[in-house]
């Protein structure tokens, strides 16, 4: 409480003296010209009336046509995001008044070209509530820095390729379990699992990996002779004199920078089965 009060009062003198503001935009509505910012905070609203200049920066996809539209979203947000029946702050405007100017960028950034893919095009739909944050095994555990974008999450797997390029991203498609629970709560019915599917075809096409593809055919073979999986089973039994080793050669070194080398078990199931 004492920390958030210093800050208050240290950002407070911040926001009354500051001649521009910059702000981003939730909604904004096309039958009218408004823009919406939906927050719980209330620094939202006084970056918006303030400052004597406000700028603010919105991607094309957050325009809905009406402001009947718009009420179902104002439902559909606090709800999925932080489970209330409205956020604490909703502010409105149109235009400038007298003495103050106001700028909008609308921001493409590969949002056109994502509209152009019937598979990813249903990405766009996204209001930013977070509920497939909330729910995604990976994000629990590694967190949304991982993601190294601004678009963490299930939604950011999907986001972040087909804004910035596969290429550049083409290892976030695989960040995922397909467990589809984020499916089941998007609140705007985003099929993220099939769209991750979809985006590693993408990724592969784009950079094919013939050792990769080679180990998984190995794997293949290795399973199909219950003779083979058991011999493979009793040399994984080896890799216990790799105990303590933080740092392996490559390419194993892929794995130890890392992450830490796991045990294999003491028995496998075929042994405890026997032995029953």
């Amino acid at each position: 409480r004492a920390l958030a009060a210093a800050a208050r009062a240290h950002l407070r003198q911040a926001f009354l003296s500051a001649q521009v503001g910059v702000s981003g935009a939730n909604f904004a509505i096309a039958e009218t010209g408004s823009l919406v910012v939906v927050e719980s905070e209330g620094n939202g609203r006084m970056c918006v009336t303030l400052p004597r200049t406000l700028i603010t920066v919105m991607g094309i996809e957050k325009l809905v046509p009406t402001w009947r539209d718009l009420e179902v979203f104002l439902q559909l947000l606090p709800r999925s995001s932080t489970g209330e029946r409205m956020n604490p702050y909703t502010s409105m405007w149109t235009g400038s008044t007298e003495g103050q100017r106001f700028h909008l960028v609308l921001l493409d950034n590969g949002r056109t070209a994502t509209l152009a893919d019937p598979r990813g095009r249903a990405a766009l739909r996204c209001i930013r509530c977070s509920a497939c944050l909330n729910v995604c095994p990976v994000y629990e555990r590694v967190g949304g820095h991982a993601y190294g974008s601004v678009y963490p999450g299930p939604i950011g797997a999907v986001l972040s390729p087909q804004l910035t390029g596969v290429e550049a991203n083409a290892t976030l498609p695989f960040a995922s379990t397909l467990c589809g629970a984020c499916y089941d709560v998007c609140p705007v019915a985003i099929d993220i699992p099939s769209m991750l599917v979809h985006l590693r075809a993408r990724a592969v096409e784009a950079k094919p990996r013939p050792v990769e593809r080679a180990a998984m055919a190995t794997a293949a073979w290795t399973m199909r002779s219950p003779r083979r999986y058991e011999r493979a089973l009793r040399a994984l039994r080896l890799t216990r004199l790799l105990r303590g080793r933080r740092a392996l050669p490559p390419p194993l070194s892929a794995w130890t920078n890392s992450r830490e080398l796991p045990d294999p078990p003491k028995q496998t199931f075929r042994d405890w089965w026997a032995s029953r």
